[in-house]
């Protein structure tokens, strides 16, 4: 079975489908070991493990080659970040179609405009509707007819009054269902009443991203499930988990504490590394 057609079938269960974000092919791995049954690349992720500034420096070329050794490392489905397709409808057909041969099940396709500022700005939603268009003709004339595509809005950080901005978003998500996306994929969801409200404003599958320093005190995943989420993304969790794990190894070191405690606290043993690398 196609991994797109194993992915549709997950997100089709019924059941919420949580997919961490990796950012390196061994973090892909330990998502896989423990048990979740899909993948999600992070550009933001690729970003922050190469020591940029932020995903706009992730060039294509470089986030093809990570999602495909994390492709080639995995069992389990691999949703790829395609971020806004690196150009207009005609260069989304090239990015998708690299996205597929490198063996993706699927990919998020955002509206947010790349740049280097805090402010977020989003092309028209006639331009984001012909990119999802341009992605879906991509992966039917490639035969793969169940390929993902999240569309993803990023309205509500586009916006300064927040009830406007949801409003934006929903319109948007459902305009991107309708254009034949399989999921929406509204970011920046600071609340349970936004979940709430979004899940009975968009018709059809909603994602949302969890786990994010502005939502992390606000909602759980288990809060959101019973409100019919389709799939719940991950996007910083684990690079933003490693990097503290990394850097209390190190104070501890400089504080001449290298010892049984630090072993039992934060290293992950060799045997553990030998069974998730199949040695």
């Amino acid at each position: 079975m196609k991994k797109s057609r194993t992915l549709k079938n997950l997100l089709s269960s019924g059941e919420t489908l949580i997919m961490p974000d990796a950012y390196d092919t061994i973090s892909a791995l330990l998502i896989q070991k423990a048990g979740f049954k899909a993948v999600q690349c992070s550009g933001y992720s690729f970003s922050i493990a190469a020591g940029y500034m932020g995903e706009i420096d992730v060039s294509l070329d470089e986030n093809l080659e990570r999602t495909a050794k994390i492709v080639d490392a995995v069992d389990v489905p691999v949703m790829a970040d395609a971020e806004d397709g690196y150009g207009d409808s005609g260069a989304v057909k090239k990015t998708v179609q690299r996205f597929i041969d490198a063996g993706v099940a699927g990919i998020n396709l955002e509206d947010q405009i790349p740049n280097r500022h805090a402010k977020v700005s989003i092309i028209s939603s006639d331009m984001m509707v012909d990119k999802i268009n341009s992605a879906r003709e991509v992966a039917e004339n490639l035969g793969d007819l169940d390929f993902i595509i999240n569309g993803r809005t990023d309205a509500l950080k586009a916006r300064e009054d927040r009830e406007e901005a949801l409003n934006l978003a929903m319109e948007r998500a459902n305009q991107y269902l309708a254009a034949g996306a399989d999921l929406a994929f509204i970011t920046y969801v600071a609340t349970m009443d936004e979940v709430k409200t979004i899940t009975r404003e968009v018709n059809g599958p909603v994602s949302i991203a969890a786990g994010m320093p502005y939502n992390i005190r606000e909602f759980s995943i288990a809060d959101i499930r019973g409100f019919g989420v389709v799939r719940v993304s991950l996007p910083t969790l684990l690079i933003f988990s490693s990097l503290q794990a990394i850097k209390k190894s190190l104070h501890l070191v400089k504080a001449g504490k290298l010892s049984s405690t630090l072993e039992a606290d934060f290293l992950y043993s060799d045997d553990e590394l030998r069974d998730l690398l199949n040695i």
